[in-house]
């Protein structure tokens, strides 16, 4: 598969190119020591993307519980 721009806001995509990557590395016998780490830094990459794109689903979570109230209905 052809290298994707990295989309910081599809959590789902980046998932499933990390998952592709790593199926790459596993299905190879002899590995491309160029190919593996441009794979390596993308996986980097995506890694980061997802780390901050989980922080803020996280507060958008946050959010809408304050929002509505939920902290108060649990904590009662």
């Amino acid at each position: 598969m052809a290298k994707e721009k990295i989309n910081s806001k599809n959590l789902n995509n980046n998932l499933k190119r990390l998952s592709e990557i790593s199926e790459w590395f596993d299905n190879q016998d002899e590995i491309d020591v160029e190919e593996g780490l441009n794979k390596v830094k993308e996986a980097v990459k995506l890694i980061k993307v997802s780390q901050e794109r989980l922080k803020g689903i996280k507060n958008e979570f946050e959010e809408i519980k304050k929002e509505i109230g939920v902290e108060d209905i649990l904590e009662s």
